[in-house]
């Protein structure tokens, strides 16, 4: 039963984020906001609530080790992972602002996080409210960059514009309440089904919920990724992971913290894995001048798959 809960729990996310993405893009349109901004808080919001409420799920019921693997698990599963197959199919172009401000924030929440961890083995409620407030401060910093910057391919997304951006109130929230339905009960069967198995496997919650919770709650930014890949859409924004990233973080480790504090119970989470989370993000910088300026492409792809396999075999032994 517990692989059958695992599966019915990751199809349910896939249908909640899904609905969740479409409804948040399609009212971010009737509130005409631009799309760096949308792809950058709505979306990557969105894609956030898998991760959110698997948290706040297994915290609640004592869990912090799911709580905290889930997060540090999609992190890495979003540069590695997603990242990693989409460059393979195609090559993706890096905007020339990203070194400049987001992919130094993701750096520095990352950082942040390891920080507060290793002081006292847990991440409290005024850590939490920390959190919270840097990500609504990292917010205002965007919207007013969005405003001052020039618009960028205004077309670049055309069909998702002819179909969400004449989208009726009423259909958007009907989208919203399928997408939160849907996520809440994925959400609950995911860590039901995870624990069971674990349990049975003699494997540490911890060890499931950076690899198999962890890539489940990834599925909206991958399937998004890949699916752009596959359209030759070079110009896909690596800010919408990078915001993904900064969100699980912030909001998804931030808001549950607040609600109950979570404590480190693996210890691997500071020995190996917090530094597997850091070296992706660092990585990027080298990866993303070197030896083509401003782009991902095949061989580079490759190089992080390859580096996720490890992580995954060694979460594992």
């Amino acid at each position: 039963m517990s692989v059958f809960y695992i599966l019915i729990g990751l199809t349910l996310l896939v249908v909640g984020g899904e609905f969740l993405v479409r409804s948040s893009v399609g009212l971010s349109f009737k509130l005409n906001l631009s799309k760096m901004v949308i792809g950058l808080t709505v979306v990557s919001f969105a894609t956030s609530a898998p991760e959110l409420l698997v948290s706040l799920q297994a915290a609640l019921e004592g869990l912090p080790d799911i709580a905290l693997g889930n997060v540090i698990g999609s992190n890495i599963a979003n540069i590695a992972l997603v990242l990693g197959l989409t460059a393979i199919i195609s090559t993706l172009g890096i905007d020339s602002d990203f070194f400049r401000f987001n992919w130094p924030v993701m750096v520095l929440f990352s950082l942040g996080l390891y920080l507060a961890l290793i002081n006292d083995g847990v991440l409290s409620k005024l850590e939490g409210f920390i959190l919270v407030v840097s990500l609504v401060i990292y917010l205002i910093v965007l919207i007013r960059r969005a405003k001052l910057a020039r618009p960028t391919e205004e077309g670049q997304n055309d069909e998702l514009d002819a179909g969400l951006s004449k989208t009726s109130y009423f259909k958007i929230v009907v989208w919203l309440l399928i997408g939160a339905t849907a996520l809440y009960f994925g959400s609950e069967w995911l860590v039901l089904g995870a624990t069971d198995l674990a349990t049975s496997l003699g494997v540490s919650d911890y060890a499931i919920s950076v690899t198999v919770i962890a890539i489940g709650t990834s599925v909206p930014e991958l399937a998004a990724s890949l699916i752009a890949a596959l359209k030759k859409e070079k110009a896909i924004s690596l800010g919408n992971l990078i915001g993904s990233n900064i969100f699980n973080i912030a909001s998804v480790l931030g808001l549950t913290a607040l609600i109950t504090p979570i404590q480190v119970v693996d210890e691997r989470i500071l020995d190996t894995n917090m530094f597997w989370l850091l070296g992706f993000a660092i990585v990027l910088l080298p990866l993303g001048y070197l030896p083509l300026k401003m782009e991902l492409n095949r061989w580079k792809g490759f190089i992080l798959f390859a580096a996720y396999c490890v992580f995954i075999g060694l979460a594992f032994s």
